[in-house]
């Protein structure tokens, strides 16, 4: 059976080292890393259709910028590494939309860098790291 990792990934010093462990680990145990965005978003429910096709179209624009600026170097730095690697682009509350891309794929540990790119959000509603660490239905590394 093969094994499969999620990193969670974000544009974060702490999230490239994440990565850089991430990938030494799916090398020595010769599994698949699965790389994750997740875009905040929240549903707001309370929009007009025309606010809510406004929003939808934000959200496209949004996941081509990430996909551009995030998982494009992603795939080029590990592009000779010898993994097989994938990535995720997502909606959603992060550690919520990490524990279904867990789930979905079937992996079997999670890693996240200790500190994200939203620091300000994390001192007001905890971290995305300790958040995961409750509420992942898999083991969790973080990072430093």
């Amino acid at each position: 059976m093969s094994r499969k990792f999620v990193l969670g990934f974000d544009e974060s010093d702490s999230a490239q080292a994440a990565l850089d462990f991430a990938a030494g680990l799916a090398r020595s145990e010769g599994a698949e890393l699965i790389v994750a965005h997740v875009l905040e978003w929240s549903p707001y429910s309370f929009l007009t259709p025309e606010e809510l096709e406004e929003r939808h179209k934000r959200r496209t624009e949004e996941l081509r910028r990430a996909d551009t600026a995030l998982m494009e170097p992603v795939k080029a730095r590990l592009a000779d590494s010898g993994l097989k690697v994938t990535t995720v682009l997502r909606y959603g509350h992060i550690a919520e939309v990490l524990c279904r891309i867990i789930e979905e794929s079937g992996a079997d540990e999670v890693v996240i860098g200790r500190t994200g790119s939203s620091s300000l959000t994390s001192r007001l509603f905890g971290s995305v790291a300790g958040s995961l660490a409750q509420v992942s239905p898999v083991p969790v590394t973080i990072v430093p």
